[in-house]
C-alpha cells in the first residue's frame, strides 16, 4: 500500500519511489493520473487499473499473481490507499488468503490538515465524505453531534457550503478549519467558527479544490445544559446586553455550542417575558 502525494509531487518518500520502480505491477485508481507521477520520477513499470468499479473483479486475479511470488504496489490518485479511496476489498481478500500486506507510509490529507488546524489533536474521528442525500446526511451528523473528539470530513467544493449549513444547524457554531488544495499551488486554510467559514465562502463567486473540514468536538456544557438553565442564560443575556436578537443568538451559540437558528427562535419567544 503505497502513499502518494496529495498535490505537490515532491511529497513522496525515497522508499515509495524505490518500491514503485521495483514491484512487478502497480495497481492504480486512475492509470492516467498515476502515469503523471511515474513520468515525473522516470518510473517505467507495468501499470493496471484498480478502482471502485473493478476492484472486486480484479482482486482474485491479483491474489493469484501474489501467490506466485509477484509483488504489487497499490496506489490511489492521492494520499494513502483505502482512506476514502479504493483498496479495502483487495486488502481484505489478501489478508484472508494469507498474503502479506504492508504499508509504505506517506501523505494523508487527514493528518496533514489536522496538524495545522489549531483544533485539539489528542483525539480525532475521520468521518470521510458525508452522504449526498440530505436526510441521510443529517442523521449521520446527529449521531456525531455528541462526539468529543475533533471530527474530520471530506467534501466536494460544490457541496461544501450546504454541508457547513447542515453542520451549523445540528452542531452549533463550533471552532473549525477548512483546508483547500492541501500542498497545491492555491492551498488555503480558513480558521474560525463554522459561521465565519460559511460567510467567507458565500462571499466568493465559487469554491474550488478538494476540501477537508476539521470540526471541534462537542464540549461538556453543550451536552449538559438543561432547557431551564438555557432559558435563564437567554433572559440574563437579554437583560445584560442591548444587543439585537441575532447578535444575542450568535453570542450564545458560541458560548454553548448550540445551533444559532434554534437559539434565535428561543430568544424571540422569551423576549416578551423579559419585558413583563
Amino acid at each position: 500500500m503505497v502513499a502518494t502525494p496529495i498535490g505537490n509531487l515532491e511529497d513522496i518518500s525515497y522508499r515509495a519511489v524505490d518500491i514503485l520502480k521495483t514491484v512487478d505491477i502497480i495497481a492504480a485508481e486512475d492509470t492516467r493520473h498515476t502515469g503523471k507521477l511515474l513520468n515525473h520520477y522516470k518510473i517505467r513499470n507495468t501499470l493496471v487499473s484498480c478502482h471502485e468499479h473493478n476492484e472486486v473483479a480484479k482482486s482474485h486475479k491479483f491474489i493469484e499473481k501474489l501467490k506466485k511470488g509477484l509483488d504489487i504496489a497499490l496506489v490511489s490518485d492521492a494520499g494513502t490507499p483505502c482512506v476514502s479511496d479504493p483498496g479495502y476489498r483487495l486488502v481484505r481478500t489478501a489478508v484472508k488468503e494469507g498474503v502479506d500486506v504492508v504499508p509504505i507510509p506517506g501523505p494523508s490529507a487527514v493528518v496533514a490538515g489536522l496538524s495545522v488546524s489549531g483544533i485539539p489533536t489528542d483525539s480525532f474521528l475521520f468521518s470521510g465524505f458525508p452522504s449526498k442525500k440530505k436526510e441521510k446526511r443529517k442523521k449521520e451528523l446527529e449521531k456525531l453531534n455528541s462526539q468529543k473528539a475533533t471530527i474530520v470530513f471530506y467534501e466536494s467544493p460544490k457541496r461544501i457550503i450546504g454541508f457547513i449549513k447542515d453542520l451549523l444547524s445540528i452542531f452549533g457554531d463550533r471552532q473549525a478549519m477548512l483546508a483547500r488544495e492541501i500542498t497545491k499551488i492555491h492551498e488555503e486554510y480558513l480558521r474560525g467558527n463554522l459561521s465565519e467559514l460559511l460567510a467567507i465562502l458565500m462571499n466568493r463567486e465559487s469554491v474550488k479544490g478538494e476540501c477537508s473540514l476539521f470540526v471541534a468536538g462537542t464540549n461538556e456544557l453543550s451536552v449538559k445544559i438543561s432547557d431551564y438553565d438555557l432559558d435563564k442564560e437567554i433572559l440574563s443575556a437579554i437583560e445584560r446586553d442591548d444587543k439585537s436578537t441575532s447578535d444575542t443568538a450568535k453570542y450564545l451559540s458560541k458560548k454553548f455550542n448550540l445551533p444559532k437558528q434554534d437559539l434565535y427562535k428561543r430568544i424571540v419567544r422569551l423576549r416578551p417575558l423579559q419585558d413583563v
